[in-house]
């Protein structure tokens, strides 16, 4: 471990010293891809740093504490193996391969599932904390579709969220969430259970996914629901539908026809990416032990139980207490537990090389 990390500040090192050369400065995609990956590396250089530096105390400390005075050098490595300890363990999961599309911004959709009104009511709750959560982190979120429902919420949303490490921080949200509560309109006071799906899918730019124009249907028609100037009057609204995979992607918030198309290419490219990252992870035995569930939309994740104050992660089985607060948009500790629960998953297989 220690040649290991010795390796890991040499190239902290070099990679500084090339950041600072006039010649890499001058060549911009060089200096941002190198830029990338020492600021990637950074808090596992950091902690590397300092495993070291423990390591070193606790090697005198043993030596010293053979000595003639060594009863308060033992007291003294005893604390600095524990020290070391917990360093390794944070060096470890710094140092697990890291998902290449972690760094990516996300495509958020979310839409009703079974439950009638309730269903979409729940939906549009589940948007507004995603988009909450969001704007606490400081992203970016901009709306690309929305549909919603006569009594309120939506049956389906559709949110791009830019910022750093977006689809780290999002990527286990995908799945069925289910909610258990009185709804409003009961008279009888029953609770009822109803359900929304939600997938965070990485987005992809035109270099990474291939668009043959052969391989689109693109139909325009007019846009239905509420809308501004020259929206519902003119043929603005965009369905494209890719013919080898049979998705189909519309979109009609927007007042150009231009505007729209950009927004379902956009959707379509970063459901293909998340398409080709499934079919590898399935060709791939291992190539799941690193995630908590399958991340597939129809996949039960979370349960927001109302009348119990409790959201259980159905994965990590795990109880989170104030749903109203997560509801709000304080999703931190939920979202940290998860990831947690993957690097333990990742380090207990052996994920660490």
């Amino acid at each position: 471990m220690r040649d290991r990390l010795r390796d890991l500040l040499r190239r902290r090192d070099e990679l500084a010293a090339r950041l600072a050369d006039p010649a890499v400065q001058a060549d911009r995609a060089a200096y941002a891809r190198l830029a990338r990956e020492h600021a990637a590396g950074e808090d596992a250089a950091t902690a590397a740093a300092a495993w070291l530096a423990v390591d070193a105390d606790l090697t005198a400390a043993r030596e010293l504490a053979d000595g003639p005075d060594g009863a308060a050098f033992a007291d003294e490595a005893r604390e600095l193996a524990g020290r070391r300890d917990a360093l390794g363990d944070r060096v470890r999961r710094l140092l697990l391969p890291r998902d290449p599309d972690d760094d990516r911004d996300v495509i958020l959709e979310v839409r009703a599932g079974t439950g009638g009104d309730e269903a979409g009511l729940f939906a549009g709750e589940l948007y507004a904390m995603y988009v909450a959560y969001a704007q606490r982190r400081g992203w970016g979120v901009r709306e690309l579709s929305v549909t919603p429902q006569p009594v309120g919420g939506v049956r389906e949303a559709i949110a791009e969220l830019t910022g750093a490490g977006a689809f780290a921080t999002l990527k286990h949200e995908s799945g069925v969430h289910r909610v258990q509560r009185v709804p409003a309109t009961e008279s009888q006071g029953r609770i009822h259970t109803s359900t929304a799906s939600v997938a965070v899918l990485p987005v992809a730019e035109e270099v990474d996914v291939a668009l043959d124009a052969s391989d689109l249907r693109v139909d325009v028609f007019r846009s239905s629901g509420p809308g501004g100037q020259s929206v519902n009057t003119t043929d603005s609204a965009v369905r494209i539908t890719h013919l080898p995979t049979g998705l189909v992607v519309s979109c009609q918030d927007q007042k150009s026809q231009h505007q729209n198309r950009d927004q379902a290419l956009r959707i379509l490219r970063a459901r293909l990416l998340e398409a080709a990252r499934r079919d590898a992870a399935a060709a791939r035995a291992d190539a799941r032990r690193d995630q908590i569930g399958t991340g597939d939309r129809s996949e039960r994740i979370r349960t927001y139980n109302l009348p119990q104050s409790r959201i259980t992660d159905h994965r990590i089985g795990r109880s989170f207490h104030d749903p109203e607060r997560v509801l709000a948009g304080d999703l931190d500790p939920v979202v940290d537990a998860l990831r947690t629960a993957a690097q333990d998953a990742r380090l207990a297989a052996g994920d660490d090389a």
